[in-house]
């Protein structure tokens, strides 16, 4: 168990620590809903715009990964434009609502297609041979937790309609924090424990025993999903 944690430990400390991480998409929303308990909606707002902003000329002047500043800046760019355009508060969670009913979509497609967006999310961030994830023998493992993801994504969105028809910003500004980043972080976690179990129970090559060309039996893969 110690082993299995301190892997975990391992693998999200090279997606959220150092330089450009995921922290900087993180934070604007964070900010959006402390000061947005405290002061109201239209301070919360700004504050984000703000945080994403000044998160983003932090890399620009270290000379850092941008990525992930730039997309905290338009998360709370967008949810600006939207809550004006509306002319409600609610309106600012209109654009997570639309990628989280996109990537819900996305994820079912993916798995009736026999392409997993989870094999595919995998692919871009190890940059493992993709003929691997469509092995037989590889394969399920990623359809079924791309189909846990489809569940997630979509009984989110439907909590965020639920609060957006009402009209309650506060709620759902607390659903978005909760189903957020600590929420994403649960599945990426039971994502990754379920993965190497069922690719156990699979019995399928590694990936260094699929590049190598080697024959079963397989001992297949220990590490990383």
């Amino acid at each position: 168990m110690k082993a299995r944690l301190k892997e975990l430990g391992e693998e999200f400390r090279a997606v959220f620590a150092g330089r450009g991480t995921l922290a900087d998409s993180v934070i604007p929303p964070f900010i959006f809903l402390i000061v947005n308990w405290l002061f109201g909606f239209d301070y919360a707002l700004w504050a984000s715009l703000l945080t994403a902003l000044l998160t983003s000329l932090f890399r620009l002047s270290r000379r850092q990964p941008l990525r992930y500043a730039l997309g905290g800046l338009g998360g709370a760019v967008l949810a600006s434009l939207s809550a004006r355009l509306l002319g409600r508060a609610e309106g600012a969670f209109l654009p997570g609502a639309i990628t989280g009913m996109l990537t819900a979509a996305i994820c079912g497609v993916s798995v009736v297609a026999g392409r997993p967006l989870v094999a595919w999310t995998s692919h871009i961030t190890r940059r493992w041979p993709l003929g691997w994830y469509w092995h037989p023998k590889v394969r399920p493992a990623y359809s079924e937790v791309t189909i846990v993801w489809t569940v997630f994504f979509s009984v989110k969105l439907a909590v965020q309609l639920l609060y957006f028809q009402r009209a309650q910003a506060s709620a759902l500004a607390i659903v978005n924090a909760i189903a957020g980043w600590p929420a994403t972080v649960v599945l990426l976690v039971l994502s990754y424990l379920y993965g190497l179990w069922r690719l156990g129970h699979l019995r399928g090559p590694s990936v260094a025993e699929f590049t190598a060309g080697a024959a079963p039996p397989w001992t297949g893969q220990r590490r990383g999903f």
